[in-house]
């Protein structure tokens, strides 16, 4: 079974994480974890406030999914935990939304909580790592910042959704992106109508 690493940072735009964990739970299993204002902006923007304990069933009802989904949503500040370390095995990680600050950080080899960490340690150990910066306009540091993390490996998938397919809805908008993010991973998704399909 696929195992992959979900994290929600401060950045506008919980709604693809949150999207990102549904469809990724179809094909593995899932660790999430919110950096602190991650979870300030989840709950700011979706009215869903991470509990300190029980937040894996408080996600998954938020979610509306089964109890029984292999979901774990992990502390940003246990050190400790599988997802840190470079002999734990994982598949990919997804940075979804990505703060400039986290990118930043990320790209600078700056250490931080268990997020950062997980992020970091995808990058050396060459698992994908998937980032989707929600930010605009970029500054010429952030564009700095994007091009180190891909030129160490890590994927850009910037939250920039198409119209061609004539969105009539939030959720359509967010199925994009979380698609591609989705088609980047090799991950099967009914989300959007490819183009000429």
């Amino acid at each position: 079974m696929d195992r992959y690493t979900v994290i929600i940072t401060g950045a506008s735009g919980s709604a693809y994480g949150f999207r990102l964990v549904e469809q990724l739970l179809r094909a593995g299993e899932v660790t999430l974890i919110f950096t602190r204002s991650g979870a300030d902006v989840t709950a700011h923007e979706l009215g869903f406030t991470v509990p300190e304990t029980a937040a894996r069933e408080a996600v998954l009802r938020f979610l509306d999914l089964r109890g029984d989904l292999p979901l774990r949503v992990a502390s940003d500040d246990d050190l400790f935990d599988a997802v840190v370390s470079g002999t734990s095995t994982g598949d990919a990680t997804v940075v979804a939304p990505a703060s400039m600050g986290f990118v930043g950080a990320l790209s600078s080899g700056v250490g931080g909580g268990l997020a950062r960490r997980a992020a970091d340690v995808a990058l050396k150990e060459r698992r994908p790592l998937v980032v989707v910066p929600r930010e605009t306009p970029l500054s010429l540091i952030h564009l700095r910042s994007l091009t180190a993390l891909a030129e160490a490996g890590a994927i850009v998938v910037p939250a920039m959704p198409a119209f061609y397919q004539r969105p009539v809805s939030i959720d359509d908008m967010v199925n994009f992106v979380v698609g591609r993010v989705l088609d980047v991973l090799g991950v099967e998704h009914e989300l959007y109508v490819r183009w000429r399909s």
